[in-house]
């Protein structure tokens, strides 16, 4: 099985939302506007392929980004650097294979070297204990719950400490900037579009 993470890329959107769509309830359905504008805005957004297929993604934001999202909002109301994981899909062929753990493996390596916390939530309602146990498993402390108006599901706030930061921040983030490497590059996202907005939702 070759397994490969990439950036995403705009030809990949159609099947991303299908994708993230098809995971519902667990995961809240997107609109075709609404995927596009991460795809401008996300600080981190990557596909999974296995052997040449689509086999999930991850999106992920940092505290500046222009996201209304009441879980976002609250993370930012709190702390003053964190990436926020809005969410992550593994396309049902794919399941029970530790790719949710790749995942979370690359965008914590994209996160350490950048800001002190790792942010998510889980829903509480209904129970998912699969999620939760897995959360807690990589690091994740809950750091307070809430409902989500728009649905009436209640939600655990989740974050982890990223202790490599603190070497990253003294060593070369205070001085130069990190070194001008392909695995610590970020993003290159397109232009924004400013008719798309990111609003509400997680």
């Amino acid at each position: 099985m070759a397994l490969a993470i990439r950036d995403v890329r705009e030809t990949d959107l159609d099947a991303v939302l299908a994708l993230n769509n098809a995971a519902a309830p667990a995961i809240l359905p997107l609109e075709g506007a609404r995927l596009r504008r991460f795809h401008q805005v996300a600080d981190y957004f990557r596909v999974a392929e296995v052997d040449g297929h689509l086999a999930g993604f991850l999106i992920a934001l940092r505290e500046n980004a222009d996201y209304g999202s009441p879980n976002f909002r609250w993370f930012r109301s709190r702390f003053e650097q964190f990436v926020y994981i809005d969410r992550i899909v593994v396309a049902s062929a794919y399941r029970g294979h530790g790719l949710g753990r790749v995942f979370y493996c690359d965008v914590q390596s994209y996160a350490e070297v950048r800001v002190p916390k790792l942010c998510c939530e889980v829903f509480l309602e209904p129970r998912d204990d699969v999620a939760v146990l897995f959360h807690g498993t990589y690091g994740f402390q809950e750091v307070g719950q809430q409902p989500m108006p728009e649905i009436g599901r209640r939600v655990s706030l989740l974050a982890k400490d990223l202790p490599s930061f603190a070497f990253v921040r003294e060593r070369y983030l205070a001085h130069d900037g990190l070194p001008d490497l392909p695995w610590l590059a970020g993003r290159k996202r397109p232009l924004a579009d400013p008719r798309l907005r990111v609003a509400g939702g997680s």
